[in-house]
């Protein structure tokens, strides 16, 4: 049985992959699916992709895309949640800040430089015509338990991570929300390395096909609201809000998409130069 290493981050977005292993659905193909979470997020599943850790991962679009042209050696292969990701803006509870205008040229919590909070970070700068180089500022925090600290301790005056993930956290009067940006795309894709693309093409092509017959009958799933709700400590009304929010996709990124992720982190010098589509995608 072929053994395949696949990361992604510990949240809602994730349980159908959780599901899928559940039922052995890989299994009974004849394929050991390992799942690894990644509680640093993007950047250090992109280290994973580097490193060969991971063959697969679930991963934030700008991420990878950024990723990739740095030199990782992997492609985006589907699409897998085509809605964009909700990034709440969060402060300490007692902070003294209480909008975005308060925490211009403060400090940033990222979980790691070429992560999504820290892309994100810019996203939101230009959304609100701060000047990228003087009003952003920077403070590693590794993940979200580290944000909690980071924020509480004044190592950080804000944090930027998926709203409901944090909501929790808010609810407890750790965390204060005082904006949202959503991501300009579809927020997570699936990449793999391409080396082990080559080797194992007809897994993957398996593997694509079992976790897209579960997403494209998500929310159909008697008591999916419940279930995300008591395994993630989710208000259930926040996962209804949450489910009706999100579209999962089994298609892999047009070009007209990448296009738009690139000019954007081009525009905000996060990437030196555009790529072309095929170089950065393969259609399994």
């Amino acid at each position: 049985m072929n053994k395949i290493n696949i990361g992604g981050v510990p949240e809602h977005f994730n349980l159908a992959w959780y599901l899928t292993l559940k039922n052995g659905e890989y299994k009974a193909e004849g394929i050991n699916l390992r799942w690894h979470d990644y509680h640093g997020g993007t950047g250090q599943m992109c280290k994973g992709l580097r490193d060969g850790d991971i063959d697969l991962a679930v991963i934030l679009t700008e991420g990878i895309v950024k990723d990739i042209i740095a030199g990782n050696p992997s492609r985006i292969i589907q699409t897998y949640t085509q809605s964009p990701l909700i990034w709440g803006i969060h402060v300490a509870q007692d902070s003294k800040f209480n909008t975005i205008d308060d925490i211009k040229g403060t400090r940033a919590a990222i979980s790691r430089y070429g992560s999504g909070s820290h892309l994100m970070a810019y996203v939101n700068a230009k959304n609100n015509d701060w000047d990228l180089k003087k009003d952003l500022n920077f403070s590693v925090i590794k993940n979200l338990d580290g944000a909690v600290k980071g924020l509480t301790n004044g190592d950080a005056e804000y944090f930027m991570w998926e709203k409901f993930t944090t909501k929790p956290l808010v609810d407890d009067g750790i965390f204060r929300r005082i904006g949202n940006c959503p991501s300009p795309w579809p927020c997570f894709v699936i990449a793999v390395r391409e080396a082990f693309l080559k080797e194992n093409m007809e897994d993957v092509k398996t593997i694509l096909e079992i976790i897209n017959s579960t997403t494209s009958e998500f929310k159909n799933i008697p008591s999916i609201d419940r279930t995300i709700a008591n395994r993630y400590n989710q208000e259930l009304e926040d996962v209804r809000e949450w489910l009706s929010l999100t579209e999962w996709s089994q298609e892999l990124i047009d070009k007209k998409t990448l296009n738009k992720v690139q000019d954007e982190l081009l525009h905000l010098n996060i990437i030196p130069e555009k790529w072309a589509y095929e170089d950065l995608v393969y259609k399994v």
